[in-house]
């Protein structure tokens, strides 16, 4: 298969990953949104965070869809797949991630003060890490920070 064939194929999840974020601010969450998509590009899960609804420090955007998602294909792993961000994931996301052998990660902006990529602890890079997913950083970014800034701005 060439290059432009691949090329021609990609589709970005980004937009349903920002609407689930513009859904996560309406509900009073930090913005964030995912989408994880199996291997045949179908969508397998979609969520933004829920941390307040559920009084759960854990349930961010990223750790819904890859719940939802093992739920949904009856495994832990989820070989393959691609999960679609609109933020850094985290520390535990990024952890998480790898525990499930998520095949790529796409996100949209970084996040210098709570990131687990490229900021902070930078889960990937430590040998004790099994799974090292492809990183595309910078997909949408903008939108993808707009929204953020607004959400805060407002809070402030």
């Amino acid at each position: 298969m060439s290059v432009q064939m691949k090329q021609a194929d990609f589709t970005s999840h980004m937009g349903r990953a920002l609407d689930e974020a513009k859904a996560a601010a309406a509900r009073g969450e930090v913005p964030v949104g995912a989408v994880l998509v199996g291997p045949d590009g179908a969508v397998l899960a979609q969520a933004g965070n829920e941390t307040r609804q559920r009084h759960d420090p854990t349930a961010h955007a990223e750790m819904l869809v890859i719940r939802q998602a093992c739920a949904k294909l009856g495994t832990e792993r989820l070989i393959g797949c691609a999960l679609w961000v609109t933020l850094e994931p985290c520390p535990m996301c990024a952890s998480a991630i790898a525990w499930a052998h998520i095949s790529s990660v796409y996100y949209g902006a970084s996040d210098p003060k709570s990131g687990g990529i490229e900021a902070g602890p930078q889960i990937y890079t430590h040998k004790t890490t099994h799974h090292k997913p492809e990183l595309y950083p910078g997909i949408a970014e903008a939108a993808c920070s707009v929204i953020l800034k607004d959400f805060f701005k407002s809070k402030r």
